[in-house]
């Protein structure tokens, strides 16, 4: 039975990944199409207001720079809503201002698509700032993702030497693609139970007389786009763990399609352009082999329990289930796990910290390769990157210049992929060996031995991989860790999306070059096992060691 909820939600992913791919192509096309009359009217009204009259295609660094200005402005009026919330309209439980860095935490991770929260939702935010700031970003962070992906789509498979309007992009994936689905899944939410409401905390009588406040408000509204739009920052302190952001398995299931689909989607977008749908699905067919493979590993540990109460003759028949919801069982926890690893997304229905070490490395690897799907656009961008580095060492090895989608790769291109590649281990690793070495990073690991590393390297790497997720033993919410961990999630978003659009725009003004026989295909089974095999060496070349000194060494521990 519990096999057969994996399968099923996985069959459901693929089945939604052609309609919703075809839509996304046909949202940013710029062909006309019959959402126009639907959309239209409010593209040009805030086109309009906003000035926006002369939306000219744009080279890729002014769309790179119109991307970041947008972002920049963003932060700026989000920092300013955090330090004043207290006098701020709808804050009906008296919330009070938010300390500086850990405002600067919070508007990076935000804006970066990260939402890593050193802050509980129902206590450290009005209701105000949860709409004006944590909703508007939720929304903005992942256009932004989304936009990249098209303008770097654009750039490995147009003839022209432009990758189109950010400005353009940006209000479509509102307009037509986020909004309509959050509200969507917001009404799916609504009727399952998950509140909705602008009321303050309620107050219950426990069964001791004394009084308890409970925690509600606008939260399905933020749960919607926290996973559509690959977010994961919770309205509550425990995330997706709490009965009032997901109160059963249904809505277990329809917050992990909804983090899975867009990025999944993406790949059959990805095809679409290309006009060779082989080109998308040989995408989703590396994401998908690899998201399975790591899904099996943290389902199998999770299932046998802790192999240290194991050997002390403890009924194991029930698996791990430290720190996991009764209600979702191994089964959906495991499936959770990896699917908001896989999509960086961050939201958590379980506590990562308990998981068993093998578990834990699940969702530690996935962040660290980047491109088991990924966020929203960003995810596709790592894949393709990773796919041009396949085509380029298989030229190497048989003496032809490499070709990507009609473009001969280069060392222009190589160079600003290494760059992307080589910047995500630096902003992970580095700042987890400086956290080591100072007492403002050792004090705040809960867990002495190879527990403690693996604490503050997924920090790190769920900051780098902008996912937000946590081992929630780590003390956090200190001046050290709301900068550091701020710092690593803006380098590691905008390093990787800066490089890469630098090769979309040069791929972009590229002569394309004819199919020949001699060409290398990337549309077949053989380049598929190519991509999962350029994935998984880099990912062990760079990772391994950490991952010994942390889950692997601490499995072994328990093994004796």
């Amino acid at each position: 039975m519990a096999i057969l909820q994996l399968v099923a939600v996985i069959v459901i992913l693929v089945f939604l990944v052609k309609p919703l791919g075809a839509y996304i192509f046909h949202v940013f096309s710029n062909e006309p199409n019959r959402t126009d009359k639907i959309f239209g009217p409010i593209e040009r009204l805030i086109y309009g207001l906003t000035g926006l009259k002369n939306r000219a295609e744009m080279s890729w660094k002014r769309y790179t720079l119109s991307l970041i200005l947008t972002n920049v402005i963003l932060v700026a009026v989000s920092y300013l809503i955090l330090r004043i919330q207290k006098w701020l309209p709808i804050n009906p439980n008296g919330i009070d201002n938010m300390e500086s860095t850990l405002s600067f935490n919070t508007v990076i991770s935000f804006m970066t698509n990260t939402n890593l929260q050193h802050y509980s939702g129902e206590t450290g935010l009005s209701y105000f700032s949860q709409m004006a700031v944590i909703m508007m970003m939720m929304f903005t962070s992942a256009a932004s993702g989304i936009v990249v992906a098209i303008a770097f789509i654009r750039g490995l498979t147009s003839k022209g030497k432009t990758l189109g309007n950010f400005f353009t992009d940006f209000v479509k994936a509102h307009t037509r693609l986020l909004i309509p689905m959050a509200i969507i899944v917001t009404l799916a939410l609504v009727a399952l139970k998950v509140p909705q409401t602008l009321s303050p905390t309620v107050q219950a009588t426990t069964l001791e007389g004394g009084t308890q406040q409970i925690a509600i408000g606008p939260v399905a509204s933020l749960v919607s786009i926290k996973h559509l739009g690959t977010n994961g920052g919770g309205f509550m302190g425990v995330n997706s763990s709490h009965p009032f952001e997901n109160p059963n398995p249904l809505t277990n299931v329809i917050e992990m399609l909804s983090m899975w689909c867009i990025p999944a989607a993406l790949t059959y977008t990805f095809g679409r352009f290309a006009r060779n749908q082989k080109q998308g699905w040989v995408i989703f067919s590396a994401m998908l082999i690899l998201f399975v493979s790591f899904l099996s590993i943290v389902y199998t540990s999770e299932l046998r329990g802790n192999p240290a109460l194991n050997a002390l003759g403890i009924d194991a028949s029930q698996g791990n289930m430290e720190g996991k919801e009764v209600r979702f069982g191994i089964a959906q926890s495991a499936l959770f796990t990896t699917v908001t690893t896989a999509a960086t997304t961050g939201s958590v229905n379980n506590m990562h910290d308990t998981l068993t070490p093998l578990g834990g490395l699940v969702p530690l690897a996935q962040m660290m390769l980047n491109c088991v799907f990924g966020g929203d656009g960003v995810g596709l961008v790592n894949m393709l990157m990773y796919a041009i580095l396949g085509v380029f060492l298989c030229g190497l090895m048989v003496g032809r210049t490499p070709e990507f989608m009609g473009r001969k790769i280069e060392a222009r291109e190589m160079k600003l992929v290494a760059i992307a590649i080589l910047a995500h281990p630096l902003i992970i690793l580095a700042p987890t060996a400086i956290a080591f070495l100072t007492d403002l990073g050792k004090g705040a690991i809960s867990n002495p031995g190879f527990h403690g590393i693996s604490q503050v390297l997924y920090e790190y790497t769920s900051s780098a991989a902008n996912n937000g997720s946590g081992f929630e033993g780590l003390a956090d919410n200190t001046t050290f860790w709301n900068v550091s961990t701020g710092l690593v999630m803006l380098f590691g978003r905008y390093v990787s999306i800066v490089a890469l659009l630098g090769v979309a725009g040069s791929l972009a003004a590229k002569q394309w070059v004819p199919e020949t026989i001699g060409t290398f295909r990337t549309d077949t089974k053989l380049f598929t096992g190519i991509l999962v095999g350029i994935v998984l060496i880099i990912g062990a070349l760079t990772f391994l060691p950490a991952l010994v000194l942390g889950p692997i060494a601490e499995h072994l521990t328990l093994l004796k």
